[in-house]
């Protein structure tokens, strides 16, 4: 279970809101009432996470007013150096917002404007978000910042072709790039830009020797069609970890569809079933746990079922889910090294910096079924 205090949480929130000009023209936050309601926790925990902003200039709080964005906070000071954030799907995905909002606060020490930008590529819209992705692109352009983290966008057939055309476009005008978690070409190859994420290997390795030695023998690992270049190095360490325990890989082991799609349930339940299965990552693995107790499965008992990135509802699931924790702190405070190090020698060699995994063991594996020993 994540350790991080929940005042921490809601002012790396609110920091990442901030950094969105989510306040503005107003710059009035929300109200310590209807902080504590959004958030279910004390008013004490409220005044702290605010009180945290306030001590960082972030922004200031009136008596009998309320907390409001402070002017430093509020407009980025002219001739000031900038930074975007290009997060195409921010929305869906906590680990990314996680990492935003450490970022934002590191822009601020560091004196830097940071832009905000990010848009879903997933359901009917994937043409729309597209185009605003590159329009985003085009928009930091005009703006000459200095640098971009980029995290490229997946779950559609044209991403490939989509993030080389931001990246082109970034170089060409001579601004820095970072990528964030993943790479624009596919697994294992690499690209020519800095790349800041976890090892996805080794922890689809840990996943996969775990639940080995609990005692499964038949691995599946599900994952979303057109899925970030990420998703196939955890395939390839958890492929590694069947081969180093002596069993043969099975022939259906990578299932994809959507969690929802009663063709994946049935192919989860039917006569080649997996005994545990590896989620691309926790949102596919907490969509993947409803619709199986529709289906009357029972998880772990029926089928162990593990994700990826420990995103914070991860302990609040129907069974909470073994997972592998991403440090997002970690990866932030090295994606802005990076990109500090970019700006200042463009020349410098494309770097990977891979963080290490750490598997979180909770029930959905099994781990914990009586008389199912560790082997």
């Amino acid at each position: 279970m994540s350790s991080e205090p929940k005042h921490r949480r809601i002012s790396r929130e609110l920091m990442a809101e901030l950094a969105s000009g989510k306040f503005a023209p107003s710059g009035r936050l929300p109200s310590e009432s209807q902080l504590v309601t959004r958030y279910g926790v004390s008013r004490p925990t409220v005044a702290r996470a605010l009180r945290d902003l306030q001590d960082q200039g972030l922004i200031e709080r009136r008596v009998g007013s309320g907390s409001f964005v402070t002017s430093r906070s509020a407009a980025v000071p002219q001739g000031i150096r900038h930074l975007g954030l290009l997060i195409p799907g921010l929305g869906t995905f906590e680990f990314f917002e996680a990492v935003c909002g450490e970022l934002a606060g590191l822009a601020r020490i560091h004196e830097y404007g940071l832009f905000w930008g990010g848009g879903s590529l997933a359901g009917a819209q994937v043409n729309a978000s597209i185009q605003s992705t590159e329009d985003i692109c085009d928009q930091f352009v005009r703006r000459q910042v200095s640098g971009v983290f980029f995290a490229p966008a997946e779950l559609t057939s044209d991403a490939e072709n989509l993030n080389r055309r931001v990246t082109d476009r970034l170089r060409k005008e001579g601004i820095a790039v970072v990528l964030l978690d993943r790479d624009v070409t596919p697994f294992p190859a690499r690209s020519e830009f800095d790349l800041v994420g976890v090892d996805n290997l080794a922890g689809g390795f840990a996943l996969a020797d775990h639940l080995l030695k609990l005692g499964s023998r038949r691995l599946g690992f599900a994952a979303r069609p057109h899925a970030a270049s990420t998703v196939a190095g955890r395939i390839a360490g958890a492929r590694e970890a069947i081969i180093r325990h002596g069993l043969p890989v099975p022939q259906n082991f990578v299932l994809s569809g959507d969690p929802h799609d009663r063709a994946l349930i049935r192919e989860l339940t039917g006569k080649n079933k997996p005994d545990a299965l590896l989620c691309a990552n926790d949102h596919f693995a907490a969509e993947l746990l409803q619709a199986l107790a529709r289906e009357g499965v029972q998880v772990p008992r029926d089928l162990r079922v593990v994700g990826f990135d420990d995103v914070r509802y991860a302990t609040l699931l129907s069974v909470p889910l073994t997972t592998i924790h991403q440090p997002c702190r970690e990866i932030a405070a090295t994606a802005f090294k990076a990109m500090l190090d970019r700006i200042a020698d463009p020349a410098l060699a494309p770097r990977s910096l891979v963080l290490s995994p750490r598997l979180v063991v909770r029930e959905s594996c099994g781990a914990y079924l009586p008389g199912r020993a560790d082997r």
